[in-house]
């Protein structure tokens, strides 16, 4: 079914100024997140801007990777993982987490491989970008921080990865948010022709098709990330702050390599690892996902995305969409973050 909700970006009066409160001190220090009474109409009364930064963040080694993630709210409440996408990074949820932490969860926010301070423990390992590599750090990002099931939340590579996770291992998935809903695709599927529109729009990948696109990536990819925003957010308002404070996630040393063969791989221009041949092959069948979801598109996403009708018989669990107003974009975590704290309150409680 599909719920069309206006969440008016100047709700602050009331219940927000207690809201904003908790969670001021859920960013300095996790450890005071513990208000568990916190609903789920206090997790929409937020103004966005309240929270720029996240506390110091944590590492740790999780399969190929040395992981770099904040982590907000009581460590034995349950858990939900918040999972960015391309270009963003973990700032998409900055003024999500705190407030999810406020309402009882544990929330871990991780840098994807070639994002901020996740780092390859070898020197040696393939810089991979296949969707299913991505889902396999995340799972082993869960089995490092001892956490069995999670509620997962994504958008753009973070959804897709979301979307893995819970096809894939529906018995780590307790449940799932999911921005511009079904993503799961194939290679194949990437090498067939679409209507010149959206031809034109899937520009960059094209262009990342090329030597002179990554070269062009790696020497402008300050420039070429801020107009993907721009394109892709057409009515987001943001500022050089807000910007720069995710770009310096762009710098990691492997950024380039993992972006660059992510969407060549997608067009089936390189190949992935034998060790993912076997997931690539289920996920090439479209599997329907079970675990209960709430999937989410904002009323102005400037980049290309499919049609909620398109992918609701993909969900065979108890599922909604929501269709976000007011000029919300692709990146709607940071666009409307009360609107994406209480899907995940919603659907989690409802799982």
């Amino acid at each position: 079914m599909s719920e069309d909700r206006n969440y008016d970006r100047r709700r602050f009066l009331g219940a927000a100024a207690m809201t904003i409160a908790a969670t001021t001190r859920v960013m300095s220090d996790a450890a005071h997140a513990q208000s568990s009474t916190t609903t789920a109409a206090d997790a929409t009364t937020m103004r966005p801007g309240t929270h720029t930064s996240f506390g110091p963040l944590k590492q740790i080694d999780a399969g190929l990777l040395h992981v770099g993630y904040a982590e907000a709210g009581p460590p034995d409440r349950p858990p939900v993982i918040l999972l960015h996408g391309w270009p963003y990074d973990i700032h998409s949820y900055g003024e999500v987490a705190p407030v999810l932490a406020a309402a009882g969860y544990r929330v871990v926010v991780p840098y994807l491989r070639g994002y901020g301070t996740t780092r390859f423990l070898s020197s040696d390992t393939f810089r991979n970008g296949q969707p299913s590599a991505l889902a396999v750090d995340i799972i082993a990002l869960m089995d490092a921080l001892r956490i069995g099931k999670a509620t997962v939340a994504g958008c753009d590579w973070g959804a897709r990865t979301a979307n893995i996770i819970a096809a894939l291992w529906p018995e780590r998935c307790k449940a799932m948010v999911s921005v511009s809903g079904y993503l799961i695709g194939s290679q194949e599927e990437g090498k067939m022709p679409l209507p010149p529109k959206a031809e034109f729009e899937w520009w960059y990948q094209f262009y990342f098709s090329t030597e002179r696109g990554r070269a062009g990536y790696d020497k402008y990819r300050r420039d070429f990330t801020k107009l993907i925003w721009q394109l892709a957010s057409p009515k987001w308002d943001f500022d050089d702050t807000t910007f720069d404070r995710s770009a310096k996630a762009f710098d990691n040393p492997d950024h380039v390599a993992i972006v660059i063969h992510s969407y060549r791989w997608r067009q089936g221009l390189v190949q992935g690892e034998p060790r993912y041949d076997e997931l690539e092959k289920r996920l090439a069948q479209k599997p329907v996902i079970s675990v209960a979801t709430i999937t989410m598109e904002g009323d102005a996403n400037g980049a290309p995305h499919p049609e909620p009708a398109a992918y609701a018989k993909m969900y065979s669990g108890k599922y909604s969409h929501r269709t976000i107003k007011g000029g919300i974009g692709h990146n709607l975590p940071q666009e409307a973050p009360q609107a994406l704290a209480e899907a995940v309150v919603d659907v989690t409680s409802e799982s």
